[in-house]
């Protein structure tokens, strides 16, 4: 019959070892990890609220630590000491009972222990000791008097520390007599700790008085500066109250986003002048062009010219229209409604197929006249290369979603992010016009950035081009 031996298994290799190592660190990091996460889902988002989590937490934290060291050493060592004191002035007082147990000494004994140790003595029969009494939930003073009564006098006793506040009575059963000392309870334990909490407590609540009021005049400032440079993303003039405030730092981002919201404006203001002052002189010339066009005996050329000025203008209305990007218009109430109105007029005008939705509120708060350029155009390629198109818009939490389908041939994945470039004309692709300048997606998403939203390009489930608009509203 086959045997089969089994071999004992061996000491742990260096690489087993590391391998529980890492093993151990790994997991070590993911709990780590998942610690912090959580900390982050129920720590405060606001400034304010987490300035005053680092100024409280480390005082709550320092006080806890002050007062368990002080509980521990101070508060129990003192009550220790004072009750060893107590319980050795009862033990002096059991001796000389003892010592000279006739009744005169005893009125001696009871007027030495009133005026040398303050305590008041009586001298009774030989009772039995009341029953033990409720013990206190904090009972410190009772288990250091008992161990100290038990340890130097070691005969049986009864004390009661609950009743009167400021006097603990103490019974010692002696041979033929009951001893009862009454002692004031600052003598046997310290009574002064509600002082240095009462401190303690008092002066956190004047520091965080003072603190608090200090941080909010500090957050302020980042709160202003904050929605100031919200509003200039979104195109809207800055809060008449704005000022740099509040400390160095704040200060400096303070100025340094008025000069940046500066230049800005006055690079916006010098190309608009400048591309206006092109377009005025270009105007003058097309005009006086087509005059000679008119006077001029071809019938052919002057149709062929006539074409190639209407391409020119047009080129320049979009530069102009690109260049100037709405920039200086004031923020208004737009209805996209009466828009939906407006666009299903055009497309029965053009024989297309559309159907609109909203969603919410159908005002909304834009630069209407930009707002509307960025509509046109975005409704505009749908029209000019699809039969068939459906426009959603949802507003709803101070956002507004328009998104525009088609069936049209749509444009390819790797070349979506090309056509937001200015002068870019995709070959068979949705925005190829011959009087065309390539310009209208890129003023599309110049808009829609000036508003602080997006645009962007996806596959529509009507087979063409889906694109979604995002903007506050």
């Amino acid at each position: 019959m086959a045997t089969t031996e089994l071999e004992a298994p061996g000491p742990q290799t260096g690489s087993g070892i590391s391998a529980r190592i890492r093993r151990a660190a790994a997991a070590f990091s993911a709990g780590w990890t998942r610690f912090w996460r959580l900390v982050a889902i129920y720590m405060p988002k606001r400034l304010y609220a987490r300035s005053l989590l680092i100024v409280i937490t480390p005082m709550i934290l320092l006080q806890s630590v002050v007062t368990l060291v002080f509980m521990e050493r101070h508060w129990q060592t003192v009550t220790q000491r004072l009750s060893t004191a107590t319980t050795r002035d009862i033990a002096a007082i059991i001796e000389m009972i003892e010592t000279f147990p006739n009744d005169d000494d005893y009125a001696r004994v009871i007027r030495i222990a009133q005026d040398r140790l303050s305590m008041k003595i009586d001298i009774l029969p030989p009772d039995p000791l009341p029953p033990p009494g409720r013990k206190p939930f904090f009972s410190i003073l009772d288990q250091i008097l008992s161990a100290e009564i038990t340890r130097q006098i070691n005969r049986p006793f009864w004390i009661e520390t609950v009743g009167n506040s400021g006097v603990l009575e103490v019974r010692i059963q002696l041979e033929d007599k009951v001893l009862r000392v009454f002692v004031r309870r600052s003598q046997a334990y310290a009574s002064n700790t509600h002082i240095f909490l009462i401190w303690m407590g008092g002066t956190s609540l004047v520091l965080l008085t003072i603190a608090i009021p200090f941080l909010r005049n500090q957050i302020r400032p980042i709160l202003k500066l904050a929605e100031a440079a919200e509003s200039f993303g979104k195109g809207r003039p800055m809060p008449p109250d704005f000022r740099p405030r509040g400390a160095e730092e704040v200060r400096r981002a303070g100025f340094a986003f008025i000069q940046m919201r500066e230049r800005i404006e006055r690079q916006i203001e010098q190309r608009t002048a400048m591309l206006t002052g092109v377009s005025h002189d270009l105007r003058t010339i097309l005009t006086r062009f087509k005059l000679q066009l008119a006077l001029s005996g071809s019938k052919v050329d002057t149709e062929a010219l006539d074409h190639d000025i209407d391409d020119m203008q047009s080129m320049l209305e979009g530069y102009l229209a690109f260049a100037r990007g709405e920039a200086a218009e004031d923020a208004g109430r737009f209805d996209l409604a009466g828009y939906f109105e407006k666009l299903a007029e055009e497309a029965r005008l053009r024989k297309r197929k559309l159907t609109t939705a909203l969603s919410g509120d159908p005002e909304i708060h834009v630069r209407p006249n930009a707002f509307e350029r960025l509509l046109a155009n975005v409704a505009g390629n749908a029209m000019r290369y699809a039969k068939t198109i459906r426009v959603e818009a949802v507003h709803a939490r101070g956002s507004l979603t328009v998104t525009v389908d088609d069936d049209g041939p749509g444009i390819p994945a790797e070349s979506r992010e090309d056509v937001f470039k200015p002068f870019v004309r995709l070959d068979q692709a949705r925005n190829l016009d011959t009087s065309g300048t390539g310009l209208g997606l890129a003023i599309a998403r110049d808009i829609a950035l000036s508003h602080g939203g997006e645009i962007r390009l996806d596959d529509s489930p009507l087979g063409g081009l889906r694109v979604v608009i995002r903007v506050p509203a």
